[in-house]
């Protein structure tokens, strides 16, 4: 195998496979209460996301609704109890991971562009697209690129951060990839579940491998801003 190929397979084993030493236990009581916050917090977020993209594209309420839907996440988030940052191996030492996550996220951009190419062509995939693009078209660019990316942040630090930290040692990728898309059902909107159940599988590997939550974080910014400024010139009429 090629020196490169090789190279490229311990990036991908190092970011999505491989789990890091870390000691993160809690007590029954912390654990109990993360629990607890991190229901509510499903609740309250779900709601938010319901109502948020219920309104109508260039409806004013969108701003502060989708702020507040980020704010929910990151408050039940820290509420919940210790977050990490977490560390990957790269080149025989520890690391906080930045530089992989980052191209992980961008290539995953890329795999969603070419997607939609394909989703454009087919009239009911491509209206429930548009819905959500519709409200990325209202409003000032830069205002819209901060909404995206708050609560790009924000989904990370609750369900790669809060949730998946609650749900304990026994499949917890998995299990916090199902919540994930379930709460996304919300939108009503099943393109939005689509993404979550790809995208979220990536980033809770991320989470498993490296301990913490920078790593998907890093991720879902790189792919949000694909997603913001490249799907909606693909749709437009």
């Amino acid at each position: 195998m090629a020196s490169w190929q090789t190279s490229v397979r311990d990036v991908v084993r190092s970011a999505l496979v491989e789990k890091v030493d870390r000691n993160h236990e809690e007590t029954d009581r912390a654990f109990l209460r993360r629990r607890i916050v991190v229901v509510v917090t499903l609740v309250v977020g779900a709601t938010l996301l319901g109502v948020s993209l219920s309104v109508s594209p260039g409806d004013s309420a969108f701003y502060p609704l989708t702020i507040g839907l980020a704010a929910a996440w990151i408050i039940g988030g820290f509420a919940s109890g210790p977050l990490h940052l977490g560390r990957i191996t790269f080149n025989g030492s520890m690391r906080r991971p930045i530089v992989t996550p980052i191209l992980i996220g961008l290539a995953a951009g890329a795999v969603f562009v070419a997607g939609a190419l394909v989703v454009r062509q087919i009239p009911p995939l491509a209206d429930f697209t548009e819905n959500v693009l519709a409200h990325a078209r209202f409003g000032p660019l830069a205002l819209i690129v901060f909404i995206t990316l708050l609560n790009g942040v924000a989904e990370e630090i609750f369900f790669r951060g809060a949730l998946f930290a609650a749900i304990g040692r026994k499949k917890p990728v998995l299990i916090s990839t199902i919540v994930y898309t379930v709460v996304t059902l919300a939108s009503g909107n099943p393109m939005l579940a689509f993404a979550a159940i790809t995208l979220g599988f990536v980033l809770a590997l991320q989470r498993r491998a490296s301990g913490g939550i920078l790593a998907p974080i890093l991720t879902h910014v790189a792919w949000s801003t694909v997603m913001v400024f490249v799907l909606p010139p693909l749709f437009v009429s």
